[in-house]
């Protein structure tokens, strides 16, 4: 059995982030049959904590997703 934990950043809006630590399990377990002796790797993951951060609030706020050039964005702000 291994164990290891695993951390996980997420944004969450604009001023925020979420936070996930995570406790992931690997074990290798065999199975067992009449006519067959089966290995496998079992992987788990078991959240631990869970967490937004919150920061500071923007003045402004421009959403410049799908813009194809820097004229694009310039005509925004103008």
């Amino acid at each position: 059995m291994e164990t290891d934990l695993k951390s996980e950043f997420t944004a969450q809006g604009i001023n925020q982030t979420l936070h996930r630590v995570y406790l992931e399990v690997k074990c290798r377990v065999n199975i067992l049959t009449p006519f067959q002796d089966i290995e496998k790797e079992i992987t788990n993951q078991v959240l631990l904590v869970e967490n937004v951060i919150v920061g500071r609030i923007p003045e402004t706020y421009y959403n410049l997703e799908g813009l194809n050039s820097k004229s694009d964005a310039m005509e925004i702000i103008e």
